[in-house]
C-alpha cells in the first residue's frame, strides 16, 4: 500500500503525518510506503519545520531526513490513498484530478474536519501532533482490515 499525506507547504502537518504513519506501519511489520507533499511549492527541498521535527522527536520519531516537495498529477497514479490535511488542500488536489478514480483516492485526513495549520502558532504543534497520531492509528486500523 502507498499513502501520501498532503498539506499546504509540506513542512508542518504532512511531514508529521508521514513520520507517524511510517512509524506505526513499521511497528506493525507492514511493507507500506508513506510519503508527503504540499499543494504549494514554497518550501521545495526544505526539511520539515524545526517545531515539527522537535515534536516528532519528543514522540520517538525522526522526521529530519524528509524533504518538502510539491504534489503533482503523477501522485494520483503512484499512491493508493491521498490524505489531505484540510478542505482547501482537498479542493486544490481534487482540481488536478483527471477522472473519478483519481478523485476517489483523495480523502480528508480527519474524515470531515481540518487539521489546524500550526505554522503561525507555536502552541498548536503539540495538539496537532496528538491529533495526527490519534488519526494515524485509526487510519492504520481501518486500512489493514
Amino acid at each position: 500500500m502507498k499513502i501520501l499525506m498532503v498539506c499546504l507547504g509540506n513542512i508542518c502537518r504532512s511531514p508529521l503525518a508521514h513520520g507517524v504513519m511510517e512509524h506505526l506501519v513499521k511497528q506493525e511489520g507492514l511493507n507500506w510506503e508513506i510519503e508527503s507533499a504540499g499543494t504549494g511549492g514554497y518550501h521545495i527541498g526544505a526539511k520539515p519545520d524545526h517545531r515539527s521535527i522537535k515534536i516528532a522527536k519528543l514522540n520517538g520519531i525522526d522526521i529530519s531526513g524528509q524533504q518538502a516537495r510539491k504534489f503533482n498529477v503523477n501522485d494520483f497514479d503512484a499512491f493508493d490513498y491521498i490524505f489531505v490535511m484540510d478542505k482547501q488542500n482537498y479542493k486544490d488536489v481534487i482540481a488536478l484530478a483527471k477522472n473519478e478514480e483519481q478523485k476517489n483516492k483523495v480523502k480528508l485526513f480527519l474524515d470531515d474536519d481540518n487539521v489546524p495549520d500550526p505554522y503561525y502558532d507555536d502552541e498548536l504543534f503539540e495538539p496537532v501532533s496528538q491529533m495526527i497520531t490519534t488519526q494515524c492509528a485509526k487510519l492504520l486500523k481501518q486500512l489493514k482490515s
